[in-house]
């Protein structure tokens, strides 16, 4: 037992220079069994067995696990000498220091999981587009493309027809032979490896698929579709149909003309062009498809109107009083469209000058009224339509003369009434007072026709022109005004309407009063 420890020391020295066989796993339990205690016994025989420890150093790798775990007799402990124990602290921090953990191994890369909803797009007679969807687990690893592979049907010889991994889920598979069956299948490539195929359930043939061609017109094409005389015509009709259909034009069931109207034909739709329109591109459009057997048409109708001519005739039917009577038959050009109404207009003939007298009529016949006697009249018509109003008019040949009859004035017999009457006061005159000093009016209201004579009298005795009185009478108002009365003023004052049917009198009391200062004035005195 004590030749066996010297390996143990020896071990522990060369301990730190072992890293490369890995070690990592054994110092894991070392941080229990490192008391400083075990290192003393150690300790006593290197001078004895120093050369055999270097020369079997990997002996001593694997007899330091078994070793360390029991405790050395605590005999040897006590019997090492004081060198020995100052050897130990030397090497006791070298088992202390913590190494870092080893990291797990990194898991096992793995593929993903097969692509799902693998099916065909679209296909002609070189190519099939073929969609899919990502796989439902990917992984850690991650997803970097796919690879499609196709191979004839029948056989297993798989190739892969993209050179570098394809990163979306959609491919067109080209240059393949019209008429082959052609199994696919996509796989999903990382990291991992490829995961497993996802396959089509049946051989595709390359061959493009006929679908039945139809012609898609445009709501606003669907009616009458109407436009000016001049006006640029770009019309497109779309359509449908695999492969592309044949397209084919007509006019009223004749082939257009490449003159006038230029046709451009593309994969989903076709263009008609017309520069400058004319009345003569007026007709029914037919557009037609066909794809082998199967064809389908649709027509429209275009319809280029411009202004109307003028009515063939205008002429007068009648005059009579005030009134003339017109009539009129419709224009031979009417624009290519229907007439929607007829401007009248008149001119007198002393002054030429045209007035509008009915817009928007819609007969043939009319009677212009409010003509004004002694004049001669002409008339002339307009026609209208969506356009317009036409640019000349039709003039009537006849004038009109609206002759002066001879007409008996007999004015109106009126009897005459009688208004004459005898004066009345209709407003009579109140008794006043007033203060001495202090002017003052007295006022009455009469009628009568023919109109009264006023007499006002003081007392009985007749006011005549004085400077102290003044009468007035407006309007059967009568005023008499008294300037500064004084104490003599007061008395009975009359008023006397007179005339050839009578008279009429009214009277009033007028009383003159003293100041109030005066009276306490003559008190004090």
């Amino acid at each position: 037992m004590p030749s066996k420890p010297a390996p143990i020391k020896k071990a522990a020295k060369k301990e730190p220079a072992k890293k490369e066989p890995e070690p990592a796993p054994a110092p894991e339990p070392v941080p229990e069994p490192a008391p400083v205690e075990a290192a003393p016994a150690p300790a006593e025989a290197p001078p004895a067995e120093a050369a055999p420890a270097e020369a079997a150093p990997a002996e001593a790798a694997p007899a330091e696990e078994p070793i360390k775990a029991p405790t050395p007799p605590p005999a040897d402990a006590e019997a090492a000498p004081a060198e020995a124990a100052s050897a130990e602290g030397a090497e006791v921090p070298a088992p202390e220091e913590p190494k870092p953990p080893t990291p797990p191994p990194p898991p096992p890369k793995e593929p993903t999981s097969a692509p799902v909803e693998l099916f065909v797009e679209d296909k002609n007679d070189t190519s099939v587009t073929i969609i899919w969807s990502q796989p439902e687990t990917i992984g850690d690893s991650g997803l970097d493309g796919y690879m499609i592979e196709v191979c004839k049907d029948g056989t297993e010889d798989w190739k892969a027809v993209n050179e570098d991994v394809q990163k979306s889920c959609r491919y067109v598979i080209k240059n393949q032979t019209t008429g082959d069956r052609l199994k696919i299948r996509v796989v999903a490539v990382n990291a991992g490896g490829r995961s497993p195929p996802v396959s089509l359930a049946e051989a595709v043939l390359v061959k493009e698929v006929a679908h039945r061609p139809k012609v898609r017109m445009p709501r606003f094409l669907r009616q009458r579709y109407v436009a000016y005389v001049g006006d640029k015509i770009n019309l497109t009709i779309p359509f449908t149909g695999k492969p592309k259909p044949v397209i084919t034009w007509t006019k009223n069931g004749q082939p257009i003309d490449g003159k006038r109207v230029n046709i451009r034909n593309a994969d989903k739709d076709s263009i008609m062009f017309i520069r400058a329109s004319e009345r003569d591109d007026s007709g029914v459009y037919e557009m037609g498809v066909k794809v082998e057997d199967f064809e389908d048409k649709a027509s429209f109708i275009l319809q280029i109107v411009e202004l109307p001519g003028p009515p063939a005739s205008v002429k007068i039917v009648d005059t009579w009083g005030f009134n003339a009577a017109l009539e009129w038959t419709p224009p031979t050009d009417k624009g290519n469209t229907e007439i929607t109404g007829y401007t009248i207009q008149k001119a007198d003939k002393k002054t030429g000058d045209w007035y509008t007298v009915v817009e928007n009529y819609h007969r043939l016949t009319a009677t212009i009224s409010d003509l004004i006697m002694g004049n001669t009249y002409k008339f002339r018509v307009f026609s209208e339509n969506k356009c317009g109003k036409s640019e000349e008019a039709t003039v009537t040949k006849e004038e009109a003369k609206i002759l002066k009859t001879g007409i008996d004035y007999k004015p109106p017999q009126y009897v005459e009434r009688d208004f004459s009457e005898a004066p009345k006061f209709t407003t009579p005159m109140v008794d006043r007072a007033t203060t001495v000093g202090y002017s003052t009016k007295l006022l009455c209201s009469v009628r009568g026709t023919p109109k009264p004579k006023i007499i006002w009298t003081k007392n009985q005795m007749v006011i005549e022109e004085d400077a102290k009185f003044r009468q007035i009478c407006i309007q059967g108002i009568c005023s008499l005004e008294i300037r500064k009365p004084g104490n003599f003023d007061g008395g009975v004052y009359t008023c006397k309407a007179k005339n050839d049917h009578g008279e009429a009198v009214i009277t009033c009391k007028l009383e003159v009063k003293q100041p109030v200062v005066a009276e306490k004035d003559a008190e004090k005195k």
